[in-house]
């Protein structure tokens, strides 16, 4: 039992390499060599392995105990934050480096795949040790599997950025900015899983499941870009050889659901109409409202269900769980109104109200910072999934 306990963890890695290695192969014209996601993979437990014990020997230098419960150690909090996330980013890159300077990958699809093969290996190995070093209890088992996914959702994140740069024949100037973007969500999460009580692990299901949102998001872009590529180079082969009418009218099927990529960062850029400020203010105000509105709520849902939330505590799942009301409702205020800015100000953009989110929640941290200080980091890494959900009401309430 104490051997199945790290050795079934730490193969679910692999078997999902399986699966994508699988994918790769069969996805199209230019299919990718199983036998090269498997390397990305070995390369990546490799780089766990390194990034493993120069984490161990730093938290030794600076006595830390990484071996037992993080929680309460404000300390080894700031050495998640600082130390390990940008070690396991960096890691994670240099283990998907090497294979995306090869000359065979060439289209902007690959930097997912093997961004997330690199990061699948390096969950491996990382689960092996966590619970090869904690060899009881069930606690170290669910930390371990809720670090697996953020892991490879944060390495697409830059693995995006890198198959854009493929798209576009040049550096990747989204890289350095998607790579710090990843090592400052790695660094919050791995706060709440490592660095806080069981009961806190409830506050990452939302972010878990924004990232993984975004990273489909992020994949299906880079898939119709690579049809598109697909189709040009077709378009271009069929002109060499006189067969155009093959190609009549092919412009891709038709498709209908969530908005692309592209799509939302047109709605998010300035148009010819001016930037309506008096917009902004005002729906910060509407989106303040609306939090204490959503907690407002959640508390009165408490007390007709009879919940005590004055009993709430993070370091018992049970006790905590009655906190998930209050979650709902403060998230739920976001897209409400979202819609409702976007409407009332009669805006064809994004803009209005994604920027009076971002001062709604500039100010909610600040108040925050002032009246309960340990809470800014619960609400900096719930910050993300609100913008997020705001800026889908507004999607849905923009005028088209």
């Amino acid at each position: 039992m104490f051997t199945l306990r790290w050795l079934l963890p730490a193969l679910l890695p692999v078997v999902f390499t399986a699966w994508l290695a699988r994918a790769a192969a069969t996805r199209g014209a230019r299919r990718e060599p199983p036998g090269l996601v498997a390397a990305t993979f070995l390369l990546g437990a490799i780089a766990a392995a390194l990034a493993t014990t120069v984490v161990l020997r730093a938290a030794t230098l600076a006595g830390l105990d990484l071996h037992a419960s993080l929680a309460g150690q404000s300390g080894a909090v700031v050495f998640l934050l600082l130390v390990v996330a940008p070690l396991h980013e960096a890691a994670k890159v240099a283990a998907a480096w090497p294979t995306l300077l090869w000359k065979h990958l060439d289209e902007p699809y690959d930097g997912i795949v093997y961004a997330a093969a690199a990061a699948l290996g390096f969950s491996s190995v990382l689960a092996f040790v966590l619970l090869h070093a904690h060899p009881a209890g069930g606690l170290w088992i669910v930390r371990a599997l809720l670090a697996m996914p953020a892991e490879i959702f944060l390495a697409c994140l830059w693995g995006y950025a890198l198959g854009q740069a493929k798209r576009r024949k040049r550096r990747a100037s989204l890289f350095p900015g998607a790579f710090v973007l990843a090592v400052g969500i790695h660094g919050l999460y791995a706060y709440f899983i490592y660095g806080r009580g069981p009961g806190a692990l409830l506050g990452v299901s939302p972010l878990l499941v924004a990232m993984g949102v975004v990273t489909w998001l992020l994949s299906r872009d880079l898939q119709r870009t690579t049809r598109g590529q697909r189709r040009q180079d077709g378009f271009r082969h069929a002109s060499r050889n006189a067969s155009h009418d093959a190609h009549d009218g092919e412009d891709g099927p038709s498709f209908y659901g969530p908005p692309s990529l592209s799509a939302v960062r047109a709605a998010l850029r300035r148009t010819d109409e001016p930037v309506k400020l008096g917009w902004i203010a005002y729906g910060s105000v509407v989106i303040i409202g609306g939090m204490i509105a959503g907690l407002c709520a959640g508390v009165l849902a408490a007390h007709v269900l009879h919940i005590d939330l004055s009993a709430v505590d993070e370091h018992d799942v049970t006790a905590a769980s009655p906190a998930i009301l209050l979650g709902v409702g403060l998230l739920a205020s976001f897209p409400t109104t979202g819609w409702l800015i976007a409407r009332g100000a009669g805006v064809h953009t994004l803009l209005e109200p994604a920027l009076s989110t971002l001062l709604a929640l500039a100010l909610t941290l600040v108040a925050l910072g002032f009246i309960a200080p340990f809470t800014v980091v619960f609400a900096l890494a719930l910050s993300p999934v609100a913008w997020i959900l705001s800026c889908i009401g507004a999607w849905a309430g923009r005028v088209p």
